[in-house]
């Protein structure tokens, strides 16, 4: 390769050179052109003149000796002409003033077209100049000057005939240059398609013998020089697979020493290693884009598959707008071979790569439009109402219950213009929807304050679900790594703190909506206020929910308290207790196993861990690496802002949960203003234009809610989607301190070897 591309370079340094000669003389001969065909017009000026004076005596007064004199000093008026740049004309008149005193002529006329500089490439405008001066010492003073000012210099002919052949064979030898010129870059092209054919493959061929030696250099010798170590880290499950290809390469080499592999145990945390495919890939990069997770950590990306698309849904909640996405991500996963889609631009590679993301976000809308009875902000009656409004006319009940009930008559139907239905009147209310929301409340004028209160709690309840969730998660990770004491006294006191009062809020939202009916409605107490008074202890009793609530709440409040200098102070002092009174402080293998079990030195070395199963044989509570020395200060501080940051968090984090109500209210409030805008306008118009005026109205309306309601408000929940799952959620649990494992890999070149790497 490297004989190939030193042949090329020569090939290609010997063309170009003859080529830009080439150009070099064709521009000096096309400037010579121009020089002749404007100095024309001086020539002829000057005969003009010559009438008007008389030069030398006539020839008949003088001798032979006197003509031959006169006509050497004749032929010493001299003439230099050439093309000068337009910016120096100025400066090189003047200087010629002062330097030849006046004894010569200069004339100059622009050139009507820019000329490019032989020199340097650059087109500028020029002015040819023809200088006529007397005697050999300002000739020479003249030519000094015009080298000076960089001047383009070229022999003036005496007479026209002269002029004619020059001029003849400049057009000759022009032609012949473009010629010359046409074929040489018609070869170099034929040299630089062939070279480039072979560009892609040598490319990646010096990649990879880069990215090998690169490997190679971090690669330590033996002691005898004659072999290399490296020292890798290997998934356990694919040992013996490198254990064959090692073979197999020492093989097909020839090597006399087969190359073979050892394992070793080190106290190093090993990189963590995902393995993923192309659905969970995207859920798996939005964990990662928050931290990497520790080795053996719990992953949370396993339940990100479902939790991120349905918090989505939730804020993004309409049956036509989920559909559209579903449609446009099961495009893009049905054709995801496509080699364009493979090879797009930065924007739409974004929409390829998250297409699995973008199906089960289009997925859970639908289902969450289907509860919220929201497409295109219009509700859908499938399965009937639940309300019956004629069971709210008096003719259609006794004449006793007229006193206890509010029913309409005629009277009542005509004169007001908003109607109340009551659920308590027997035949009004008949059951609630089979699935999702009645239909009717898109007719109701309180269906925003009904659709708040409900999506308001659903909010909380879905909050506090999902951060309990991760704390619950935190509990495996310390199970795994063997450190239980952090599941009582850190683990559980938080889970106390979080379900005695926020998990008691959920109890409350959904014993009222169980135990309080249509007809006890009225006296159902707020639960708002309810829950404020669990912390202010009010003086005077309060109607309550259910009998004993006080002694409940006064019994959850003492375990909230309890729990918190357990949270602050328990996990520092156990820790200060085993420092000074047990020595139970081990080598933790953080979960990983040792696998070399051969070496009877390192199993001195590591004392009393038992390498086969890879931890220590001591009580499992004992977990705690003490490679550094113990600080108290340190561990007690690192606590308090822990749990500072978990009771805090605990209460604004349930009221970040609310922007999955405040999103959802948003787009449905958005996607019913285009609707009355928009649709509502155009099916309003007469019929006879209104079929002319509905299809750009469509078109309008269609366009909108593509880039308004499908990109920014999609756009919108994803990322605060993302937020709750990074900060609400994660944060419970996941620390995400860890390396990642990247393999050696020729596909991940390009991320790794950049273009001018190959210098």
């Amino acid at each position: 390769m490297q004989e190939q591309l030193q042949k090329l370079e020569v090939e290609l340094r010997e063309v170009t050179k003859n080529k830009e000669k080439l150009r070099k003389n064709l521009l000096e001969l096309i400037e010579y052109t121009h020089m002749l065909r404007v100095t024309k017009t001086f020539v002829k000026r000057n005969v003009e003149f010559e009438p008007t004076y008389e030069e030398f005596p006539p020839l008949e007064n003088d001798s032979l000796l006197d003509y031959s004199c006169m006509q050497r000093l004749g032929a010493k008026l001299g003439f230099v002409s050439g093309l000068i740049n337009q910016g120096k004309v100025e400066a090189f008149e003047k200087m010629l003033w002062r330097v030849c005193k006046g004894y010569t002529i200069v004339t100059y006329a622009e050139l009507d077209e820019p000329l490019e500089d032989p020199e340097t490439g650059e087109v500028i405008k020029w002015y040819v100049f023809l200088i006529s001066f007397w005697g050999e010492q300002i000739g020479y003073k003249v030519k000094k000057i015009c080298d000076c000012y960089h001047c383009h210099i070229y022999p003036y002919p005496n007479t026209a005939e002269e002029r004619k052949e020059i001029q003849e064979g400049l057009n000759t030898r022009i032609q012949d240059l473009y010629t010359v010129l046409h074929k040489t870059e018609d070869y170099l092209r034929q040299v630089l398609c062939k070279a480039a054919e072979s560009v892609y493959s040598r490319v990646i061929q010096v990649r990879k013998m880069k990215a090998i030696y690169h490997m190679l250099n971090m690669c330590s010798f033996d002691v005898t020089n004659k072999c290399l170590i490296a020292e890798v880290w290997c998934p356990e499950a694919d040992l013996q697979e490198l254990r064959r290809a090692l073979e197999d390469g020492s093989r097909e080499s020839g090597a006399t020493i087969p190359s073979f592999m050892n394992t070793i145990p080190t106290k190093e945390t090993p990189p963590t290693l995902i393995r993923t495919n192309k659905f969970t890939e995207g859920f798996q990069n939005i964990v990662d884009a928050y931290g990497v997770g520790s080795y053996r950590e719990v992953n949370p990306a396993l339940f990100t598959i479902i939790t991120f698309p349905f918090l989505f849904a939730v804020m993004f909640g309409d049956f036509g707008h989920g559909f559209v996405m579903f449609l446009f991500a099961l495009l893009l996963v049905l054709n995801e071979n496509h080699p364009r889609l493979n090879q797009s631009q930065e924007i739409m590679r974004m929409f390829f790569d998250g297409r699995y993301i973008l199906l089960l976000m289009g997925l859970f809308s639908v289902y969450t439009g289907l509860i919220y009875n929201d497409c295109f902000s219009k509700s859908v009656n499938i399965f009937g109402s639940g309300w019956n409004v004629s069971a709210m006319y008096s003719s259609s009940h006794a004449t006793k219950e007229h006193k206890k009930m509010v029913l309409w008559n005629d009277s009542v139907v005509r004169h007001n213009k908003v109607l109340q239905l009551d659920p308590s009147v027997p035949g009004v209310f008949q059951g609630p929807y089979p699935f999702g929301i009645d239909p009717i409340w898109n007719l109701a004028t309180n269906r925003l304050t009904f659709l708040n209160s409900f999506k308001m709690k659903m909010s909380v309840i879905l909050g506090i679900i999902h951060m309990t969730f991760g704390v619950t998660l935190g509990i495996f990770n310390h199970l795994h790594f063997r450190k239980k004491f952090n599941i009582y006294l850190v683990s559980i006191p938080e889970l106390l703190f979080m379900l005695c009062i926020f998990g008691y809020l959920i109890f409350m939202i959904v014993y009222k909506w169980l135990v309080y009916s249509a007809e006890t409605s009225r006296v159902a107490p707020s639960i708002l206020i309810e829950f404020i008074n669990m912390f202010l202890f009010p003086a005077s009793e309060t109607i309550g929910l259910y009998p004993g609530q006080e002694h409940v709440q006064r019994l959850l409040l003492a375990v909230t308290a309890l729990s918190v200098p357990v949270l602050f102070l328990g996990r520092p002092l156990f820790l200060l207790w085993l420092h000074n009174g047990r020595s139970c402080f081990g080598v933790s293998r953080s979960g990983y196993t040792l696998v070399r079990k051969d070496s009877e030195e390192e199993v001195s070395l590591l004392g009393s861990q038992d390498i086969e199963e890879g931890h220590n044989q001591m009580e499992d509570g004992c977990r705690e690496v003490t490679n550094e020395e113990f600080n108290f200060g340190e561990i007690l501080m690192t606590q308090v802002i822990h749990s500072i940051e978990y009771c805090l968090g605990c209460i604004s984090n349930t009221a970040s949960y609310l922007r999955l109500w405040a999103l959802s209210l948003a787009h449905a409030q958005l996607s019913d203003v285009l609707w009355a805008m928009l649709m509502r306008v155009g099916l309003r118009v007469d019929t006879t234009y209104g079929v002319l005026l509905l299809l750009p109205v469509i078109a309008f309306f269609v366009i909108l809610t593509v880039f308004i309601l499908l990109i920014m408000e999609g756009l919108s929940a994803f990322l605060h989607a993302i937020r709750l799952h990074w900060v609400e959620f994660q944060n419970k649990f996941y620390t995400g301190a860890g390396t990642k494992f990247v393999p050696f890999s020729f596909s991940l070149l390009p991320s790794k070897f950049h273009n001018n790497d190959l210098a």
